[in-house]
């Protein structure tokens, strides 16, 4: 039974899984010592209002997005994984020390721009590559490891930014993401890619799929899954407004830091859990769990007003997140056609992304012009909406 269990936890534990955990890790090390201080930024030293904070996180969601959608395309075209992630690992790590030059949020919402069309170019051909390398009995596993590898390089890095933040101040920091950049373009060059064989009919199909035609040929199934991500995303606003609401409740910047860690401490433990879990009950019955969490997260942000009560719905928005981000992307691949993966899941982020432009924006200029508690209220009516939508997909065998 322990040789069993010993097995099983060491199963999916391969070069290349491990490799892109660690890139991952060390990107996010270096994404987690900026991007949680960019909305305390923002608000604190330039003076940026919500609706600014909103915009900001929205254009760089849907940046990646079109991005995504693009190198997913071109990764299936000429059948090649590794240069995508490469170069988008490469471009995210250049950009990030630039926050420090910034003086005014045009700056940084460029600067936020340029490092997110590394993640959109990366994205879609890294996840692809996973699930190329790995069986698909353990596939939502692996997608898990990657993911709370993910989330111990953003617990590190902000742990770091909370030590650094009071003796360096914000820009100083930023530059600090100099060291993890480095790193990771090291890593990003190991990677070891196998050629992709697709059968004779398979080709010929692949000959026929154009970009812009590329979402008729998706199935049903997948274009509802399609559907539903986005309206959830247009309502999941981020991390950056539960930031906010830490600060309306007069919590100090570095405590509000702490219940950012704590979401991300959640992130990382169910990560793996959650993947594993929907390769053993299916990724349907689970995700509707990460959706239902959200919405119970907005509904109890909507009245927390002291750390306890703010902790507890950071954590559950940590575990909302985890099952979201790591089951999303396996249910996807499960749905897509065998010579589209990369081309489905770009198109999926690209529609999240999309989204993720307005549904910020919404969120900040209901936050400044009604209340706080609208903006909570707008991503429990979506949730609602996403779950019924999600009820009408056929659940995978």
């Amino acid at each position: 039974m322990k040789k069993y269990k010993r097995n099983w936890l060491l199963k999916g534990f391969t070069r290349n899984i491990l490799l892109l955990g660690l890139i991952s890790l060390f990107t996010d090390l270096g994404s987690q010592m900026v991007f949680p201080l960019l909305p305390l930024f923002l608000t604190t030293v330039i003076g940026a209002s919500a609706s600014v904070v909103g915009l900001i996180e929205g254009a760089a969601t849907t940046t990646a997005a079109l991005f995504q959608v693009i190198s997913g395309y071109l990764s299936d075209k000429f059948k090649k994984r590794k240069p995508f992630v490469v170069f988008g690992y490469s471009l995210s790590s250049i950009a990030k020390p630039f926050f420090a030059f910034a003086k005014k949020w045009p700056s940084v919402l460029f600067t936020r721009i340029f490092e997110r069309i590394g993640k959109g170019i990366r994205d879609a051909p890294r996840d692809a590559l996973i699930a190329e390398t790995t069986p698909k009995t353990i596939r939502g596993k692996t997608y898990g490891i990657r993911s709370a590898m993910d989330g111990v390089g953003s617990v590190l890095g902000i742990l770091l930014s909370i030590i650094l933040l009071p003796i360096f101040g914000y820009k100083k920091v930023f530059l600090f993401t100099i060291i993890p950049g480095i790193i990771t373009i090291f890593l990003v060059l190991l990677i070891r890619e196998k050629p992709i064989k697709y059968s004779t009919d398979l080709k010929q199909k692949q000959k026929s799929y154009k970009i812009k035609f590329s979402f008729k040929k998706l199935p049903l199934n997948l274009k509802l899954f399609i559907l539903v991500g986005g309206i959830f995303a247009l309502g999941q606003f981020g991390a950056a407004f539960f930031l906010l609401k830490a600060k309306s409740v007069g919590l100090t910047d570095s405590v509000a830091l702490w219940l950012y860690l704590s979401y991300f401490i959640a992130y990382v433990l169910f990560s793996i859990p959650a993947g594993s879990l929907s390769d053993k009950f299916g990724r349907h019955s689970i995700l509707i769990i990460g959706f239902l969490l959200f919405g119970i997260s907005c509904f109890g942000l909507i009245y927390a007003n002291s750390f306890i009560s703010l902790l507890i719905f950071f954590i559950l928005y940590g575990i909302s997140f985890a099952i979201t981000d790591t089951c999303q992307r396996a249910y996807v691949v499960d749905l897509a056609p065998t010579s589209l993966k990369a081309t489905a899941l770009g198109t999926f982020n690209m529609v999240v992304g999309l989204v993720a432009l307005p549904g910020g924006y919404i969120a900040g200029h209901l936050w400044d012009k009604i209340s706080p508690q609208t903006t909570f209220i707008y991503g429990i009516i979506l949730t609602i909406i996403s779950v019924i939508l999600f009820m009408l997909i056929k659940k995978k065998k």
